[in-house]
């Protein structure tokens, strides 16, 4: 795993110092703290000045793998950030075509991959991946990224100028970048509690879509697709068994691959279905126990401790699990701005940062479940989908009742109340599918989103643009099931731009890698074509997936209600967060800052502190932004 970082200009004016450009480079020296690498193309009369900056962590070939890395003639040079499970089979493809390698890693692999396919090598990835590569000869760029968007890969086109990397800090280090924040993207975030791709949090910096690659070249670029979990058909006529067999096939397949590693490994387990089935196919695929790790928390309502030693018991594991405190919580909270690029508002970042830190102690590689949720419905908001077009039909002449009667329930401050779920619920009824998903998962719908901006952000308020990312989704889904096209959107909005970010973000400010058994490109394309109901059947979510690890896993994790990640946001608000959220959200800077309505954050705030509503996930979204732009923005 690594940090990349590119600067390409064909004005002499606008080349920075080197040590810019190694700064640049070495502000994520916590994705790669081993090794420090950088290529220079001089400015000539035949193409751009270029800086390819590299930092590694390393992973796999320790000794002969730095980068940037090229092929013979040194025409195609590569940085690269993540890994690619399949290197070998495509090294002995290339060797027989008549490439030879010096080195045994897989980054001289895309190197000849791509002399020999050109573009199309991208296909023949199985990985996570964000990569920049040089080709001398046609005096181009190209950037790509993974299919699922594990690995994040940012651009910006200036003047003259285009830079790229693996985090916004990156970009941000380069003095002539304009921070402008972009109302539109504020917008989002405050929507979704993320930037969802292309936006970036300013104007002048872009996301590199997942399955996509860009082409730079003579100062233009075109952006291209390379897949789509649907080019095939539907997998129909399919018995629950003939499912359940290729299912552990598929998954089998993706854990072994991901056990590659020249570097210890261990396994994330929380001790629900998803991370418990990834330590499963591990143990049964290595000699010896494999490493399992969780941490605990004191407050029961948060904590799985105990089903993750359960899971550890019955698969034999050598176990490592540590007892948090609120305190280990807190404390990352004022990092969180040197953790993130941009603002993102999933707290359970705070507790995946302290799973991040304790693994590291142990291993440097980690497997994790996430992508399960996604692929084989697992979130309650799917059940609430079913729910929720009965409801309108029967109950929608008295939801307006329903709805205030709703807002009567005491509020609790407990994770995920049954008030909490309750409002919810109720706040997403009448509308489409798609915008209620992300009513439920987000802060500020559309009527609260005008009213928390300030006057002057609030005029470029435009609801069509606002879910245009659900618009363009939903419009390229190809099938006809409903479940699967909330799972298709959850996938690349709130799992591509949340969960990946959160989890990327949080291990690698740890330096530790985390690979994703559920998101093998294959496993996806199988699972996504499957028919809903072997997914969400009647009430079981999870039904096929369930089904399978019967006999591989204790029947209580299998039979177990979803539980993340929580933390006491509500509490925290009332409790050891109050004077920072008084600071941050006071009407003194909110006005200075020109971008929120401080009578609106006022009584937000308030009104949770005297417990007359829950709004701990629009504080929670607003102290995120507050942080974040307290950090980064250069009016402050």
């Amino acid at each position: 795993m690594c940090g990349i970082v590119g600067f390409l200009t064909f004005k002499s004016s606008e080349i920075p110092e080197r040590p810019i450009l190694q700064g640049m480079r070495d502000i994520l020296i916590h994705r790669g703290p081993d090794d420090g690498g950088e290529y220079i193309r001089p400015l000539d009369e035949k193409g751009p000045f270029l800086f390819l900056g590299h930092r590694r962590l390393s992973i796999i070939d320790l000794f002969s793998g730095q980068q940037p890395l090229s092929n013979e003639d040194e025409t195609v040079w590569v940085i690269f950030n993540g890994e690619i499970y399949n290197f070998k089979e495509l090294r002995e493809r290339l060797n027989a075509r008549g490439h030879r390698f010096k080195t045994d890693s897989d980054t001289e692999v895309i190197a000849h991959a791509y002399e020999e396919y050109g573009e199309e090598c991208f296909k023949h990835l199985n990985g996570m991946f964000a990569i920049g590569i040089w080709d001398d000869r046609r005096k181009q760029l190209v950037l790509a990224r993974d299919r699922l968007g594990k690995k994040p890969l940012y651009y910006s086109i200036l003047p003259g100028t285009f830079l790229f990397a693996s985090e916004m800090k990156a970009i941000m280090a380069y003095p002539n970048f304009p921070r402008k924040v972009a109302p539109p993207s504020l917008m989002k975030y405050l929507f979704y509690e993320f930037v969802p791709s292309p936006h970036s949090i300013f104007e002048d910096a872009m996301k590199l879509p997942a399955a996509s690659y860009l082409i730079w070249q003579k100062g233009k670029i075109e952006i291209n697709k390379y897949w789509s979990p649907f080019h095939a058909k539907e997998v129909k006529n399919l018995s629950e068994e003939e499912a359940e067999s290729k299912i552990i096939d598929l998954l089998r397949d993706s854990v072994r691959r991901r056990l590659m590693s020249d570097v210890p490994l261990g396994i994330f387990l929380s001790g629900g279905i998803d991370s418990s089935t990834i330590a499963a196919f591990a143990q049964k695929d290595v000699s010896g126990k494999v490493k399992t790790f969780s941490i605990g928390f004191e407050d029961p309502t948060f904590d799985e401790s105990g089903y993750a030693s359960l899971v550890s018991t019955f698969l034999g594991t050598e176990h490592h699990e540590q007892m948090m405190t609120p305190e280990d919580l807190l404390a990352i909270v004022p990092k969180l701005p040197d953790i993130l690029d941009e603002p993102m508002a999933d707290a359970s970042i705070l507790p995946t940062y302290l799973l991040s830190k304790f693994t590291r102690q142990h291993v440097t590689v980690a497997l994790g479940g996430d992508g399960g949720d996604e692929l084989f419905a697992g979130y309650p908001t799917y059940l609430a989908h079913k729910l929720a077009r009965p409801y309108e039909s029967i109950f929608g002449f008295l939801h307006p009742v329903a709805a205030f009667l709703g807002n009567l329930l005491p509020v609790s401050d407990d994770n995920i109340s049954f008030d909490f779920k309750v409002k919810k619920f109720l706040s997403g009824i009448g509308y489409p599918d798609g915008i209620r998903n992300s009513i439920w998962l987000g802060s500020f719908p559309f009527s609260e989103n005008e009213k928390v901006l300030s006057d002057g952000i609030r005029s470029q308020f435009n609801r069509d643009r606002l879910v245009e990312d659900i618009s363009f989704y939903e419009k390229e889904y190809p099938l006809n099931d409903r479940m699967t096209k909330l799972q298709y959107l959850d996938l690349r909005l709130y799992l591509q731009e949340a969960i990946l970010v959160k989890v990327d973000r949080a291990s690698m400010a740890c330096s530790l890698e985390v690979r994703a058994p559920f998101l093998d490109y294959e496993l996806v394309e199988f699972v996504m074509r499957l028919p809903s109901e072997l997914k969400l059947k009647g009430f079981t979510s999870k039904y096929i997936l369930k089904r399978a690890m019967k006999g591989w896993l204790p029947d209580e994790v299998i039979k177990r209600p979803k539980k993340g990640f929580g933390v006491p946001i509500a509490k925290w608000v009332k409790g050891p967060l109050k004077e920072l959220f008084r600071d941050l959200l006071s009407s003194e800077r909110i006005k200075r800052e020109g971008f929120l309505n401080p009578e609106y954050l006022t009584t937000l705030l308030e009104d949770h502190l005297k417990n007359k509503k829950d709004n701990r996930k629009q504080l929670w979204t607003l102290l995120v932004w507050q942080l974040w732009a307290d950090r980064y923005h250069p009016i402050l």
